[in-house]
Protein backbone atom coordinates (compact mmCIF):
# COMPACT_ATOMS: atom_id res chain seq x y z
CA UNK A 1 0.00 0.00 0.00
CA UNK A 2 1.77 3.52 -1.04
CA UNK A 3 1.34 6.05 1.74
CA UNK A 4 -2.62 6.88 2.04
CA UNK A 5 -2.62 9.24 4.43
CA UNK A 6 -2.14 12.46 1.66
CA UNK A 7 -5.56 10.85 0.06
CA UNK A 8 -7.17 10.10 3.51
CA UNK A 9 -6.59 14.06 4.44
CA UNK A 10 -7.72 14.96 0.88
CA UNK A 11 -10.93 13.37 1.79
CA UNK A 12 -11.02 14.71 5.22
CA UNK A 13 -10.65 18.33 3.68
CA UNK A 14 -13.67 17.75 1.20
CA UNK A 15 -16.07 16.42 4.22
CA UNK A 16 -14.80 20.16 5.88
CA UNK A 17 -15.23 22.41 2.37
CA UNK A 18 -18.73 21.24 2.08
CA UNK A 19 -19.49 22.81 5.71
CA UNK A 20 -17.80 25.94 5.53
CA UNK A 21 -19.89 28.95 6.42
CA UNK A 22 -18.00 31.45 3.59
CA UNK A 23 -19.45 28.93 0.85
CA UNK A 24 -22.89 28.73 2.30
CA UNK A 25 -24.10 31.62 4.23
CA UNK A 26 -25.46 33.53 1.73
CA UNK A 27 -27.49 31.27 -0.39
CA UNK A 28 -29.91 31.12 3.48
CA UNK A 29 -30.48 35.17 3.64
CA UNK A 30 -33.88 36.06 5.04
CA UNK A 31 -35.53 38.87 3.34
CA UNK A 32 -34.85 42.43 4.60
CA UNK A 33 -37.03 43.99 7.93
CA UNK A 34 -38.71 46.92 7.91
CA UNK A 35 -37.22 47.40 11.36
CA UNK A 36 -33.82 46.61 12.90
CA UNK A 37 -31.72 43.00 12.19
CA UNK A 38 -29.82 41.94 14.68
CA UNK A 39 -27.15 39.08 14.21
CA UNK A 40 -27.05 36.33 17.21
CA UNK A 41 -25.52 32.94 17.55
CA UNK A 42 -23.43 30.31 19.55
CA UNK A 43 -21.24 27.57 18.31
CA UNK A 44 -17.68 26.77 16.78
CA UNK A 45 -18.82 28.06 13.44
CA UNK A 46 -20.42 30.87 14.88
CA UNK A 47 -17.67 33.31 14.07
CA UNK A 48 -17.15 32.41 10.69
CA UNK A 49 -21.17 32.40 10.09
CA UNK A 50 -21.06 36.18 11.22
CA UNK A 51 -18.43 37.31 8.98
CA UNK A 52 -19.96 34.92 5.79
CA UNK A 53 -23.13 36.85 6.82
CA UNK A 54 -21.85 40.22 7.31
CA UNK A 55 -20.29 40.39 3.86
CA UNK A 56 -23.26 39.23 1.91
CA UNK A 57 -25.75 41.64 3.60
CA UNK A 58 -27.02 44.96 1.93
CA UNK A 59 -28.61 46.50 5.14
CA UNK A 60 -27.69 47.34 8.46
CA UNK A 61 -27.15 45.16 11.17
CA UNK A 62 -25.58 44.78 14.98
CA UNK A 63 -25.10 41.76 16.32
CA UNK A 64 -23.04 39.49 18.56
CA UNK A 65 -21.92 35.59 18.70
CA UNK A 66 -19.73 33.74 21.03
CA UNK A 67 -17.48 30.98 19.80
CA UNK A 68 -14.99 29.04 21.36
CA UNK A 69 -11.48 30.27 22.20
CA UNK A 70 -9.12 30.07 18.83
CA UNK A 71 -12.19 30.04 16.85
CA UNK A 72 -12.67 33.79 16.30
CA UNK A 73 -13.29 35.83 12.91
CA UNK A 74 -12.77 39.93 12.15
CA UNK A 75 -16.52 41.25 11.72
CA UNK A 76 -17.12 44.52 11.16
CA UNK A 77 -20.79 45.38 12.66
CA UNK A 78 -20.96 42.01 14.88
CA UNK A 79 -19.19 41.35 17.90
CA UNK A 80 -17.50 38.48 18.47
CA UNK A 81 -16.43 36.98 21.85
CA UNK A 82 -14.39 33.77 22.23
CA UNK A 83 -15.39 31.60 25.51
CA UNK A 84 -14.38 28.26 26.75
CA UNK A 85 -15.43 24.61 25.58
CA UNK A 86 -16.52 22.02 26.59
CA UNK A 87 -16.97 23.87 30.07
CA UNK A 88 -18.35 27.18 30.42
CA UNK A 89 -17.30 29.96 31.97
CA UNK A 90 -17.47 33.43 33.05
CA UNK A 91 -16.98 34.93 29.68
CA UNK A 92 -19.54 32.67 28.03
CA UNK A 93 -21.89 33.64 30.90
CA UNK A 94 -22.08 37.33 30.69
CA UNK A 95 -21.59 36.59 26.45
CA UNK A 96 -24.70 34.77 26.77
CA UNK A 97 -26.70 37.26 28.85
CA UNK A 98 -25.85 40.03 26.73
CA UNK A 99 -27.35 38.13 23.94
CA UNK A 100 -30.73 37.73 25.80
CA UNK A 101 -29.87 41.58 26.45
CA UNK A 102 -29.82 42.14 22.97
CA UNK A 103 -33.19 40.70 21.66
CA UNK A 104 -35.36 40.87 24.82
CA UNK A 105 -36.60 44.78 23.25
CA UNK A 106 -37.82 44.05 19.57
CA UNK A 107 -40.88 44.47 17.75
CA UNK A 108 -42.72 43.01 15.28
CA UNK A 109 -40.89 44.51 11.92
CA UNK A 110 -37.42 43.53 13.67
CA UNK A 111 -35.65 40.59 12.48
CA UNK A 112 -33.10 38.20 14.49
CA UNK A 113 -30.64 36.17 12.90
CA UNK A 114 -29.64 33.38 15.28
CA UNK A 115 -26.38 31.23 13.97
CA UNK A 116 -26.31 28.51 15.29
CA UNK A 117 -23.90 25.42 15.21
CA UNK A 118 -22.04 22.73 17.64
CA UNK A 119 -20.71 23.70 20.93
CA UNK A 120 -23.59 26.05 21.63
CA UNK A 121 -24.52 24.51 24.28
CA UNK A 122 -21.49 25.54 26.73
CA UNK A 123 -21.07 29.13 24.93
CA UNK A 124 -24.25 30.17 25.35
CA UNK A 125 -24.63 29.53 29.32
CA UNK A 126 -27.40 31.17 31.64
CA UNK A 127 -27.85 29.13 34.41
CA UNK A 128 -32.12 28.52 35.48
CA UNK A 129 -33.00 30.29 38.35
CA UNK A 130 -31.25 29.12 41.32
CA UNK A 131 -28.07 27.83 39.80
CA UNK A 132 -24.97 29.59 39.57
CA UNK A 133 -22.16 29.53 37.11
CA UNK A 134 -20.02 26.32 39.05
CA UNK A 135 -23.10 24.33 39.39
CA UNK A 136 -23.82 24.39 35.62
CA UNK A 137 -19.81 24.01 35.33
CA UNK A 138 -20.25 20.79 37.58
CA UNK A 139 -22.93 19.51 35.23
CA UNK A 140 -21.76 19.58 32.32
CA UNK A 141 -18.13 17.88 33.36
CA UNK A 142 -20.80 15.21 34.86
CA UNK A 143 -22.02 14.70 31.56
CA UNK A 144 -19.30 14.70 29.45
CA UNK A 145 -17.50 11.75 32.32
CA UNK A 146 -21.02 9.81 32.06
CA UNK A 147 -21.11 7.93 28.51
CA UNK A 148 -24.54 10.13 27.61
CA UNK A 149 -24.94 10.55 23.81
CA UNK A 150 -25.48 13.93 23.07
CA UNK A 151 -29.12 14.26 22.69
CA UNK A 152 -28.79 12.78 26.36
CA UNK A 153 -26.89 15.74 27.16
CA UNK A 154 -28.63 18.39 25.62
CA UNK A 155 -31.55 16.93 27.29
CA UNK A 156 -30.44 17.81 30.76
CA UNK A 157 -28.59 20.44 30.00
CA UNK A 158 -32.00 22.93 28.29
CA UNK A 159 -33.77 22.24 31.38
CA UNK A 160 -31.01 24.07 33.67
CA UNK A 161 -30.50 27.17 31.03
CA UNK A 162 -32.85 30.18 30.90
CA UNK A 163 -31.63 30.68 27.19
CA UNK A 164 -31.71 27.38 25.81
CA UNK A 165 -34.63 24.66 24.33
CA UNK A 166 -36.50 27.60 22.70
CA UNK A 167 -36.17 30.37 25.38
CA UNK A 168 -34.27 33.02 23.42
CA UNK A 169 -36.64 32.75 20.52
CA UNK A 170 -39.25 33.32 23.44
CA UNK A 171 -37.17 36.41 24.70
CA UNK A 172 -37.24 37.72 20.92
CA UNK A 173 -40.27 37.85 20.09
CA UNK A 174 -42.51 39.34 18.92
CA UNK A 175 -39.67 40.01 16.30
CA UNK A 176 -39.27 37.51 13.46
CA UNK A 177 -36.53 34.95 14.17
CA UNK A 178 -34.44 33.13 11.61
CA UNK A 179 -32.01 30.51 12.67
CA UNK A 180 -29.10 29.48 10.35
CA UNK A 181 -28.04 25.85 11.43
CA UNK A 182 -24.80 23.83 10.46
CA UNK A 183 -26.11 20.52 11.90
CA UNK A 184 -23.26 18.70 14.08
CA UNK A 185 -26.15 16.12 15.71
CA UNK A 186 -27.19 12.66 14.64
CA UNK A 187 -30.19 13.15 12.84
CA UNK A 188 -30.22 16.55 12.25
CA UNK A 189 -32.66 17.73 14.72
CA UNK A 190 -32.55 21.49 14.86
CA UNK A 191 -33.73 20.39 18.76
CA UNK A 192 -30.27 18.83 19.50
CA UNK A 193 -27.73 21.15 17.97
CA UNK A 194 -26.44 23.77 20.89
CA UNK A 195 -29.13 22.60 22.49
CA UNK A 196 -31.77 24.46 20.43
CA UNK A 197 -32.26 27.63 22.03
CA UNK A 198 -34.15 29.02 19.11
CA UNK A 199 -35.82 26.04 18.43
CA UNK A 200 -39.15 24.26 20.51
CA UNK A 201 -37.98 21.53 22.98
CA UNK A 202 -40.28 18.23 22.73
CA UNK A 203 -38.54 17.26 25.54
CA UNK A 204 -39.46 17.29 29.17
CA UNK A 205 -38.07 17.49 33.02
CA UNK A 206 -38.99 14.09 33.44
CA UNK A 207 -36.59 13.09 30.52
CA UNK A 208 -34.07 15.48 32.21
CA UNK A 209 -34.71 13.41 35.39
CA UNK A 210 -34.77 10.11 33.63
CA UNK A 211 -31.14 10.57 32.12
CA UNK A 212 -29.70 11.62 35.49
CA UNK A 213 -31.10 8.55 36.90
CA UNK A 214 -29.59 6.40 33.92
CA UNK A 215 -26.14 7.45 34.12
CA UNK A 216 -26.37 8.11 38.22
CA UNK A 217 -24.79 11.54 37.82
CA UNK A 218 -23.36 13.60 40.47
CA UNK A 219 -24.70 16.67 40.08
CA UNK A 220 -25.03 19.33 42.42
CA UNK A 221 -28.32 19.69 44.45
CA UNK A 222 -29.35 23.04 43.19
CA UNK A 223 -29.40 20.96 39.90
CA UNK A 224 -31.31 18.63 41.06
CA UNK A 225 -34.31 21.15 42.86
CA UNK A 226 -34.38 22.30 39.24
CA UNK A 227 -35.07 19.57 37.66
CA UNK A 228 -37.86 19.02 39.76
CA UNK A 229 -39.47 22.53 39.33
CA UNK A 230 -42.15 22.64 37.07
CA UNK A 231 -41.27 26.36 36.33
CA UNK A 232 -37.98 25.11 34.51
CA UNK A 233 -40.02 23.33 31.68
CA UNK A 234 -39.22 24.65 28.45
CA UNK A 235 -41.54 26.19 25.45
CA UNK A 236 -42.54 23.07 23.81
CA UNK A 237 -44.19 22.84 19.72
CA UNK A 238 -47.25 25.20 19.33
CA UNK A 239 -46.03 27.78 21.89
CA UNK A 240 -47.66 31.13 20.54
CA UNK A 241 -43.89 32.64 22.10
CA UNK A 242 -42.04 30.67 19.13
CA UNK A 243 -44.93 31.40 16.22
CA UNK A 244 -42.88 33.88 14.69
CA UNK A 245 -39.39 31.33 14.68
CA UNK A 246 -38.15 29.69 11.91
CA UNK A 247 -35.52 27.54 11.11
CA UNK A 248 -32.98 26.20 8.33
CA UNK A 249 -30.37 23.45 8.10
CA UNK A 250 -27.73 25.18 6.36
CA UNK A 251 -24.93 22.32 6.32
CA UNK A 252 -25.39 18.99 7.49
CA UNK A 253 -23.54 15.85 8.23
CA UNK A 254 -24.63 13.94 5.20
CA UNK A 255 -24.34 16.70 2.92
CA UNK A 256 -20.74 16.63 3.87
CA UNK A 257 -20.63 12.67 3.17
CA UNK A 258 -21.99 13.18 0.04
CA UNK A 259 -19.14 15.82 -0.83
CA UNK A 260 -16.92 13.34 0.07
CA UNK A 261 -18.15 10.36 -2.10
CA UNK A 262 -18.02 12.37 -5.19
CA UNK A 263 -14.30 12.99 -4.16
CA UNK A 264 -13.89 9.64 -3.68
CA UNK A 265 -15.01 8.30 -6.99
CA UNK A 266 -12.70 11.14 -8.40
CA UNK A 267 -10.04 9.32 -6.80
CA UNK A 268 -11.05 6.19 -8.40
CA UNK A 269 -12.29 4.17 -5.12
CA UNK A 270 -15.66 2.91 -4.57
CA UNK A 271 -17.64 5.08 -1.76
CA UNK A 272 -19.55 2.90 0.41
CA UNK A 273 -21.22 5.80 3.45
CA UNK A 274 -22.46 3.48 6.23
CA UNK A 275 -24.42 6.98 7.43
CA UNK A 276 -24.03 10.34 9.11
CA UNK A 277 -25.48 9.19 12.30
CA UNK A 278 -23.23 6.03 13.96
CA UNK A 279 -23.11 6.09 17.49
CA UNK A 280 -21.75 4.15 20.46
CA UNK A 281 -18.98 3.23 22.42
CA UNK A 282 -16.18 4.78 20.49
CA UNK A 283 -13.44 1.54 21.00
CA UNK A 284 -16.78 -0.71 20.06
CA UNK A 285 -17.45 1.07 16.98
CA UNK A 286 -14.00 0.51 16.24
CA UNK A 287 -13.93 -3.03 16.81
CA UNK A 288 -17.17 -3.24 14.80
CA UNK A 289 -15.62 -0.87 11.58
CA UNK A 290 -12.81 -3.47 11.77
CA UNK A 291 -14.69 -6.61 11.08
CA UNK A 292 -16.34 -4.94 8.15
CA UNK A 293 -13.30 -3.41 6.95
CA UNK A 294 -11.33 -6.84 7.30
CA UNK A 295 -14.39 -8.77 5.16
CA UNK A 296 -14.56 -6.16 2.17
CA UNK A 297 -10.68 -6.49 2.00
CA UNK A 298 -10.81 -10.33 2.12
CA UNK A 299 -13.97 -10.98 -0.08
CA UNK A 300 -15.26 -7.67 -1.19
CA UNK A 301 -18.66 -7.42 0.14
CA UNK A 302 -19.87 -5.16 1.36
CA UNK A 303 -17.72 -2.98 -1.24
CA UNK A 304 -15.06 -4.10 -3.78
CA UNK A 305 -11.56 -2.82 -3.24
CA UNK A 306 -10.41 -0.48 -4.51
CA UNK A 307 -13.04 1.25 -2.05
CA UNK A 308 -13.69 3.71 0.93
CA UNK A 309 -15.78 3.20 4.23
CA UNK A 310 -17.32 6.14 5.04
CA UNK A 311 -19.33 7.82 8.26
CA UNK A 312 -20.18 10.30 10.60
CA UNK A 313 -21.71 10.87 13.70
CA UNK A 314 -21.07 10.77 17.31
CA UNK A 315 -19.71 8.18 19.16
CA UNK A 316 -19.16 8.61 23.05
CA UNK A 317 -16.43 7.84 25.73
CA UNK A 318 -17.00 6.63 28.99
CA UNK A 319 -13.97 7.56 31.24
CA UNK A 320 -12.16 4.70 32.83
CA UNK A 321 -8.72 5.99 33.29
CA UNK A 322 -6.53 8.73 35.55
CA UNK A 323 -4.60 11.16 33.42
CA UNK A 324 -5.30 9.92 29.71
CA UNK A 325 -5.77 12.20 27.13
CA UNK A 326 -7.46 11.89 23.81
CA UNK A 327 -11.34 11.79 21.99
CA UNK A 328 -13.57 10.29 20.36
CA UNK A 329 -12.01 10.01 17.02
CA UNK A 330 -8.18 8.83 18.74
CA UNK A 331 -10.12 6.21 20.39
CA UNK A 332 -12.03 4.68 17.73
CA UNK A 333 -9.11 4.48 16.22
CA UNK A 334 -7.06 2.91 18.74
CA UNK A 335 -9.88 0.27 19.17
CA UNK A 336 -10.29 -0.31 15.26
CA UNK A 337 -6.36 -0.50 15.37
CA UNK A 338 -6.31 -3.19 17.72
CA UNK A 339 -8.93 -5.32 15.77
CA UNK A 340 -7.51 -4.69 12.51
CA UNK A 341 -4.36 -6.30 14.21
CA UNK A 342 -2.05 -5.15 11.43
CA UNK A 343 -4.06 -6.28 8.56
CA UNK A 344 -2.91 -5.62 5.14
CA UNK A 345 -4.11 -3.02 2.43
CA UNK A 346 -6.09 -1.19 5.42
CA UNK A 347 -5.93 2.61 6.73
CA UNK A 348 -8.35 5.08 8.03
CA UNK A 349 -8.45 8.63 9.10
CA UNK A 350 -10.73 9.74 11.81
CA UNK A 351 -10.97 13.13 12.64
CA UNK A 352 -13.45 15.60 14.13
CA UNK A 353 -14.29 18.18 11.56
CA UNK A 354 -14.07 21.43 13.90
CA UNK A 355 -10.54 20.29 14.39
CA UNK A 356 -10.56 19.62 17.76
CA UNK A 357 -10.74 16.05 18.91
CA UNK A 358 -12.38 16.40 22.82
CA UNK A 359 -9.93 19.33 24.36
CA UNK A 360 -7.18 18.35 22.92
CA UNK A 361 -4.85 20.61 20.22
CA UNK A 362 -5.38 17.20 17.55
CA UNK A 363 -8.09 16.73 15.15
CA UNK A 364 -7.97 13.13 15.15
CA UNK A 365 -5.59 10.70 13.83
CA UNK A 366 -4.57 8.37 11.32
CA UNK A 367 -4.13 4.32 11.30
CA UNK A 368 -1.58 2.02 9.10
CA UNK A 369 -0.59 -1.23 8.70
CA UNK A 370 2.09 -1.58 10.99
CA UNK A 371 0.47 1.13 13.13
CA UNK A 372 0.57 -1.04 16.42
CA UNK A 373 4.16 -2.50 15.43
CA UNK A 374 5.26 1.20 15.45
CA UNK A 375 3.78 2.46 18.83
CA UNK A 376 5.25 -0.99 20.50
CA UNK A 377 8.53 0.20 19.58
CA UNK A 378 7.72 3.46 20.78
CA UNK A 379 7.26 1.54 24.23
CA UNK A 380 3.65 2.08 23.79
CA UNK A 381 1.34 -0.56 25.03
CA UNK A 382 -1.78 0.13 22.75
CA UNK A 383 -4.03 -1.58 25.00
CA UNK A 384 -3.07 -0.63 27.99
CA UNK A 385 -3.25 3.16 26.36
CA UNK A 386 -6.57 2.44 25.50
CA UNK A 387 -7.76 0.94 29.25
CA UNK A 388 -6.24 4.28 30.18
CA UNK A 389 -7.64 6.49 27.65
CA UNK A 390 -4.79 7.70 26.51
CA UNK A 391 -5.22 7.34 22.31
CA UNK A 392 -3.84 10.42 22.25
CA UNK A 393 -0.23 9.88 23.53
CA UNK A 394 -0.08 6.34 21.72
CA UNK A 395 -0.37 8.07 18.25
CA UNK A 396 1.54 10.79 19.23
CA UNK A 397 4.50 8.88 20.10
CA UNK A 398 4.20 7.50 16.13
CA UNK A 399 3.11 11.10 14.44
CA UNK A 400 0.21 9.89 13.13
CA UNK A 401 -1.84 12.52 14.62
CA UNK A 402 -3.67 14.81 12.23
CA UNK A 403 -3.75 18.46 13.57
CA UNK A 404 -5.43 21.00 11.74
CA UNK A 405 -6.28 23.70 14.58
CA UNK A 406 -10.19 25.26 14.61
CA UNK A 407 -11.53 24.77 10.90
CA UNK A 408 -14.62 27.08 11.91
CA UNK A 409 -17.25 24.68 10.92
CA UNK A 410 -18.88 21.67 12.44
CA UNK A 411 -20.28 18.86 11.28
CA UNK A 412 -19.20 16.18 13.86
CA UNK A 413 -17.11 13.53 13.33
CA UNK A 414 -15.60 12.16 9.87
CA UNK A 415 -14.32 8.78 9.57
CA UNK A 416 -12.99 6.66 6.57
CA UNK A 417 -11.25 3.65 5.88
CA UNK A 418 -9.23 2.81 2.83
CA UNK A 419 -9.62 -0.35 1.61
CA UNK A 420 -6.61 -1.17 -1.24
CA UNK A 421 -6.87 -3.01 -4.20
CA UNK A 422 -4.71 -6.21 -4.68
CA UNK A 423 -3.76 -9.08 -2.46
Amino acid sequence: MDDPRPLLRRLFDAAVAAADPARIVAAHLPARPAGRTVVVGAGKASAAMARAFERAWDGPLAGLVVTRYGHACPCERIEIVEAAHPTPDEAGFDAARRIVERVSDLGEDDLVVALISGGGSALLTVPAPGLTLADKQAVNRALLRSGADIREMNVVRRHLSAVKGGRLAAAAAPARVVSLVISDVPGDDPAAVASGPTVADPSTLADARAVVRRYALDLPEAARRALDDPANETPKPGDPALARAETHLIATPKASLDAVAAAARDAGLTPLVLGDAIEGEAREVGTAMAGIARYARRVGEPVAAPAVILSGGETTVTVRGEGGRGGRNTEFLLGLALALDGAAGIAALAADTDGIDGSEDNAGAVVLPDTLARMRAAGVDPAAALAANDAYSAFAAVGDLVETGPTLTNVNDFRAILIAGGA
